[in-house]
């Protein structure tokens, strides 16, 4: 029997002809061709690219993205739209994970990434429209990328000679506070620098660790307040009512400090007073042991991944402990790295080695709320921590993100120090050097190399538009500007092309300018796409599209521009 079913099916596959789609399970997709397969692909990309355009720059708009658990993200950080947002395009997932290479790689310029790689494929797909290969368009691409590695090493206009110098590392901290934060970069930067400085080690700046620059957030006031302490700072006080101890020695636990109750539930009949009296006495002499004997051992902090019974605090205020409990797992760890102690997983004594050490560990008051410091002078545990201060939690949040970018910044400054003129310049300076360089090549691969040299301009270009000025004045007065001097940008105030001090990293931007032209060249070698049917699982609420894959490859993306719901 199934061999004639089986035979049937063969002999459908015959008469509906021999193409590839007839070989295929049913409910699976093939697109080729132009139409279908690149130009899609294309238009799904562009869709991405046209969604962070608009937070560009100083002058950039936020974005809410409302989460499948009804989490709301208000931010223009391109990353954080990324990693929220779900991008089912096969084509638009590869900007996505390009954007996401760079923030793991630099930690900044992730919508530098996506916006040219956006307007690449938009002036790619002009080229095929006219008639040109896509081969033609990747050795095009390709020369000019090579052509741009050659001149950006010309371009450089500030380097950090030595990055101890406050003076130095604050200006270029600054335009990267703005792009988020503007206005409040003269304030942050120097905040920044401290923290940084603080943890760095004396010898080989090459350890330094992003890790030891925290940051606490505080409702309330705003985000003028904001202040730095050299320490870790917890913000939660001590459960017991010792509030300082000095010299600490520092035992953490990853378990609750609380007897063990049973599996299975029972009633106790008391009959009088007595036997009330003496109902807990072995829990409570089983406690008091334990205590002791960490008592004992030196330890006068002790910091708990758990609840903590009454009875536990009890004994750890008879013996003099400060007691911290920790629901989070991943403060846990932080604070065992920080004092160099071992997570422990049983009731008892620490040995030496399990012991963290803190010069001081003392509950402080910040604006009526009250945070745990720990304090250490050992190099290796130097960690400081920004205390963000703000009327709203997702203001705390976005400037918590500025700050991690202006942190990965000097760390980038660290392997390289050299940066490139921003506001818009080095983009121009680029685009009129590639341009050159389209006149001299010959053959059809010189119109994809105008193209990049025009795909630069989409920086000055978004963020003069962003700003609400004329970006085809300011562009060609850019063009004039840079002519003379290189130090020359936008002003997104007055609108006007003048002498600033902005200054974008060259690591940041060899990286982004890397990954964007990969990503581009990666999307237009695919000609053919093969979709499988959907796995099976519980059908969606309201109507169903006819044809769920054919409906997602038409619209790449279901989103709005300013209002993001992850479905």
């Amino acid at each position: 029997y199934q061999r004639r079913v089986h035979g049937i099916q063969f002999k459908k596959m015959l008469l509906s002809g021999s193409n590839f789609q007839s070989m295929l399970k049913e409910g699976a997709k093939h697109y080729s061709g132009l139409e279908e397969a690149i130009l899609r692909n294309i238009e799904a990309c562009v869709a991405v690219s046209k969604i962070t355009r608009t937070s560009l720059g100083p002058m950039g708009m936020n974005k809410i993205v409302v989460t499948h658990l009804d989490k709301v993200y208000v931010t223009s950080d391109a990353a954080t739209l990324m990693e929220e947002m779900e991008v089912h395009h096969p084509a638009a997932k590869m900007l996505a994970m390009a954007s996401k290479t760079q923030e793991s790689e630099v930690g900044d310029g992730t919508n530098f990434v996506l916006v040219f790689a956006g307007e690449l494929l938009q002036q790619a797909e002009g080229l095929l429209k006219m008639g040109l290969h896509p081969s033609e368009i990747l050795i095009g691409y390709e020369k000019a990328y090579n052509k741009c590695l050659t001149i950006m090493p010309t371009l450089v206009t500030y380097d950090v000679k030595d990055i101890r110098k406050k003076e130095d590392v604050v200006p270029c901290l600054e335009n990267v506070i703005a792009t988020k934060l503007y206005g409040y970069e003269g304030f942050l930067a120097p905040l920044v620098y401290d923290a940084c400085r603080y943890t760095m080690p004396e010898k080989d700046l090459k350890l330094f660790d992003v890790e030891h620059v925290r940051v606490a957030k505080i409702l309330g006031s705003s985000i003028l307040e904001s202040s730095l302490i050299h320490g870790l700072v917890l913000t939660r006080g001590s459960e017991t009512s010792i509030s300082y101890a000095k010299d600490a020695k520092i035992a953490v636990y990853n378990c609750p400090l609380e007897a063990g109750q049973g599996e299975t539930k029972g009633t106790v009949l008391l009959k009088n007073a007595e036997e009330l009296m003496n109902y807990t006495k072995t829990e409570e002499k089983q406690m008091e042991t334990f205590i002791s004997s960490v008592h004992e051992a030196g330890i006068n902090v002790v910091v708990a991944g758990g609840n903590v019974s009454d009875v536990a605090l009890h004994f750890f205020e008879k013996f003099n402990i400060m007691v911290i409990k920790i629901l989070s797992k991943f403060e846990l760890r932080r604070i065992a790295s920080a004092t160099g102690a071992q997570l422990l997983v049983r009731y008892g004594a620490p040995t030496p080695e399990e012991v963290g050490r803190c010069d001081e560990v003392a509950v402080e008051e910040v604006s009526s709320q009250k945070v745990t410091v720990f304090r250490s002078s050992k190099v290796e545990c130097k960690i400081a921590t920004i205390i963000i201060r703000g009327s709203t939690y997702t203001l705390m949040d976005d400037a918590e993100r500025t700050i991690n970018d202006c942190v990965n910044t000097i760390k980038c400054m660290v392997r390289d120090s050299r940066f490139l003129p921003g506001a818009g310049t080095c983009e121009i300076l680029l685009s009129s050097e590639i341009q050159k360089y389209a006149r001299e090549t010959s053959g059809l691969d010189q119109y994809a190399i105008e193209k990049f040299a025009h795909s630069l301009e989409v920086i000055p270009r978004t963020i003069a538009d962003n700003s609400g000025h004329k970006p085809e004045e300011l562009i060609a007065a850019l063009y004039t500007e840079t002519a003379k001097s290189k130090t020359v940008g936008i002003h997104v105030e007055k609108g006007t092309v003048e002498e600033v001090k902005v200054y974008d990293s060259y690591e940041v931007k060899s990286w982004a300018i890397k990954l964007a032209v990969d990503a581009v060249l990666t999307i237009l070698k695919i000609d053919q796409l093969i979709m499988a049917k959907p796995a099976g699982g519980p059908k969606l609420k309201g109507p169903r599209p006819a044809d769920a894959a054919d409906e997602q490859m038409q619209l790449p993306l279901t989103l709005t521009e300013h209002t993001l719901t992850k479905k």
